[in-house]
Parts: C-alpha cells; structure tokens; sequence
C-alpha cells in the first residue's frame, strides 16, 4: 500500500521540521509540504506527532535456533517493531554457534519466513574457522563478531594469534565484545570465596570491572591500529574506554575523523548502561545481570557525554531475553542479559523529555550513524529514494510498561510498573505499515539488509 503522513515533525539529519511525507512501493517518493494532492491508498494526519526513521540495532540477541525456549525470530522482531526498531544486527551465539557459511544461511532462511523486522547476522569468529570466517559476503551480511571474553560454545577468541590473523585478513567490520578473561577469571574466584553462594548482585559490577573491560578493549584498539581493520567496539560500560575513540563526523555515508579520513574504529553504548546504574542492582537484582556489566554512576554518565560529543557512534540494545526461571536462579547461576527492545527509543525519549539529549541526537544515533558505520545501503535516513522505515511517536502520551503488553517471548521486563511519556503509535518496515495503534499486519516480512562497501 502507499502511504500520504500528513502533518508530522520529520526529526531527521539534525532537524526537527513540519512535513509531509509521501510512501510509494516501500520506499519514501516525496517529502516537503502541503502534500495533500497527492494520491495514497492510506491517508495518516500525523499532527502533533514525531516521524523518526526507523531504529537500525546493531546487536541484538534473538536466540534461534537452538534457545527457542528464550526467544525466537518472530517474536522478538515483532516487540522490535512495536518499540520502532525496524531493523536489527542479531548474534552468532545461538545453539549451535554461527560458525560456518551453512549454519548463517539457516538464520536468513528463518528471518525470511518470520522476522517482521529487516535483519543482517553476524558470522561468528572462533579460534579454528577463520577459513571460514574469510568467505563472508562483504554485501548482504553486516559483520564478523568475536567475543574477546566469555560466550556460549565455542565463541571464546583467546588465542593471540588467531586474533591477529582475524584482525589482519578480515574482509569487512569486526565487532568485538570486549572483557579480559583473565582478570574476570580471578575476580569471579575472590569474590567466590568471600561470599561462597551468597552473593549480592552489586558486586557483578565489581567482577566485570572497569579494568577487564579496559584491558580488552584497548587491546582490541591496538590490533585495528595496527593492521588497519574495521573495528567497532560494542556495549561500551565504562567511562574510562571512552577515551579510546576519537570525535567522529557522519559525511557521504561514512563516520568520518575531523582530517576527513575514516573512522575505522567506532564504539557502540547500550540503552540499558545509559539507563541503570550499580545502586539499581538492590532493586533489580538478577533481571539487569548482563555482560559487561551495569557499572557505578560515574559509567553512565560518562558514557552519555561521550554520545554526545561523538566519541561514541551508535546507541543499541543487546537485547538477550531469557526466561523468569532462569533469571531467577542465585547469582552464580542467573544468565547475563536483559530484554530491551521494545522500549529501547521510547526509553532514548524518556531520556529527551529529561533534557539529558537532543531528539535529534537519538535519530542520528538509533539510525544515521548506524547506517554510515556498517554502510547500510539506503536505510537510516528520511530521504527521498530511500526505505520507507519510519516511526511515528506520540511524545504528549504515554506507555505504561506492563507484562501483558510485552511482544518478546520471555514476558518480563525490568521496566515493568514504569510509564513512559511517550507511545509509538505507528511503524514502517520497508514501505509495509507493520504496526499501526496497537495491531500487527504480519502479511508482509522484512528485508535482507545490504550494504555499501568493500570492506
């Protein structure tokens, strides 16, 4: 269907503006004003209301196959779409372990069956398939992930070696999850015998501490430095790695440095290290026990300040649902992971309506910049030509956050008793109006995003 949005604030590319908006064979034909003479099968008044291009979230964790008791594609693209994300980069730690070319063509095979949402999948790096790491397609798959600390399986890259041949020879961006196995090794151990099974759930932040997080992290910088690979650094948790990047400036679809060349080392923050911090662990316990940790208040603030002043790149989730029973084992037995997203923008609004940062702050950062990091191919932008992936939010209603109205197939969330003061009342995906004042149209999936680049 084609689609006439009359009346909005488009928030896009630094402005705020009122505006039309004109969507024909999914993607956007026209924008500008007074619009209403142009025919589409389906007329919105958008009056009042925030048009944002749709959320672009680079790492997510949708659990198929093999964790489908957690979470599977269709549910959790489904919560995705009805917080606005309308595109997502999901994980290679499922069960088994995104390893070979076959076992990543199984997940666009569901995806294209199921996922409501766009999607792209990471290749998963190990300490013995970099034979097969190196045939990854540099267009239609959005990365290389290593887990340079603890994972599932066989996802654990270790071995210095191999980090430096998978550095090296990598063809397209590495996405790293950065935390010294050592040092959280030896903190699990010390705390292990000063409270035995008794644990209080503030000290995870003391076990994946600032410096297994450092330690990783600039070593990480120091392998991309010096073999001039992509690098991007995600769910940055604490204030001290911000000093690793430098001020990034998106221009002609790349994030660029201030001397113009690339920047080939990015970083990525999390909703939920913006959001929380170590005092809320009395609260919330083991529902926001995640990897890298919630960290002192200090982290959070810092983290913010280096998204605003363009040290750090993209704001995502690392959404990793898991079920009530499993969270709520003690300490050593919870799982790592929170689910997030179907509230990541409209807690990124939350955060607006506080005056903590700019609304469009949060569409450069949930979609521009994404977009011109991984070279998304005409995505992440309210452009003429481009996608038609669209958010339309309410920010003068609100969302009170209650488990029955949770999409996500593990039915918690650590948000549960908020109200948001803002609702998303409407998204496009790829051009199909997908959700629209509390209804799904699941008549249509999304797209295999592609992307723009040579490595």
């Amino acid at each position: 269907m084609d689609f006439l949005v009359l009346n909005c604030n488009l928030v896009n590319e630094g402005n705020s503006l009122p505006c039309d908006v004109l969507v024909k064979g999914g993607r956007i034909e026209k924008i500008g004003a007074d619009l209403q003479n142009h025919h589409a099968a389906t007329i919105i008044d958008a009056k009042g209301k925030h048009l944002l291009p749709g959320v672009i979230d680079d790492q997510v964790h949708f659990r198929e196959p093999g964790l489908t008791h957690k979470a599977t594609i269709a549910t959790e693209a489904r919560a995705a779409v009805k917080g606005g994300t309308t595109s997502f980069m999901e994980m290679p730690n499922t069960v088994p372990n995104t390893l070979t070319q076959r076992l990543l063509q199984d997940k666009y095979n569901i995806a294209s069956e199921t996922s409501l949402a766009n999607y792209s999948f990471y290749m998963g790096a190990s300490n013995d398939n970099l034979e097969e790491v190196l045939k990854t397609s540099v267009t239609d798959v959005c990365g290389i992930k290593v887990f340079m600390g603890s994972s599932t399986g066989n996802m654990l890259v270790d071995s210095p070696g191999v980090l430096e041949r998978l550095f090296a020879q990598a063809p397209m961006l590495i996405a790293t999850h950065c935390e010294d196995e050592a040092t959280v090794k030896a903190r699990m151990e010390h705390f292990r015998e000063l409270y035995g099974d008794n644990v209080p759930y503030d000290i995870h932040a003391l076990i994946r501490n600032e410096e297994a997080c450092y330690k990783s992290s600039s070593f990480a910088v120091g392998l991309a430095r010096k073999f001039g690979t992509r690098l991007h650094i995600l769910h940055i948790s604490t204030g001290v790695e911000t000093g690793l990047f430098e001020k990034g400036f998106r221009r002609d679809g790349k994030i660029v440095l201030a001397d113009g060349t690339e920047k080939r080392i990015t970083a990525e923050a999390c909703v939920h290290h913006l959001w929380f911090d170590a005092e809320d662990y009395r609260r919330l316990g083991s529902l926001i026990k995640c990897n890298p940790a919630i960290k002192a208040l200090p982290n959070k603030d810092r983290i913010l300040a280096a998204v605003l002043d363009d040290r750090i790149d993209v704001i995502a989730t690392d959404h990793a649902p898991h079920t009530r029973e499993e969270k709520a084992q003690h300490y050593w037995q919870a799982p790592s992971g929170l689910p997030l997203t179907q509230h990541a923008l409209p807690l990124m609004l939350e955060l607006v309506r506080q005056g903590k940062i700019p609304i469009e702050k949060v569409a450069e950062k949930m979609s521009h910049a994404v977009a011109d990091c991984f070279r998304i191919r005409e995505r992440g932008y309210l452009r003429e030509g481009y996608w038609a992936d669209m958010v339309l939010a309410d920010l003068d209603s609100e969302t009170p956050v209650r488990e029955e109205d949770l999409e996500s197939k593990c039915g918690w969330s650590p948000f549960t008793g908020m109200v948001l003061h803002s609702k998303i009342t409407h998204t496009w995906v790829s051009g199909h109006l997908a959700y629209a004042e509390g209804k799904f149209d699941l008549s249509k999936t999304g797209e295999r995003l592609l992307f723009d680049r040579k490595g």
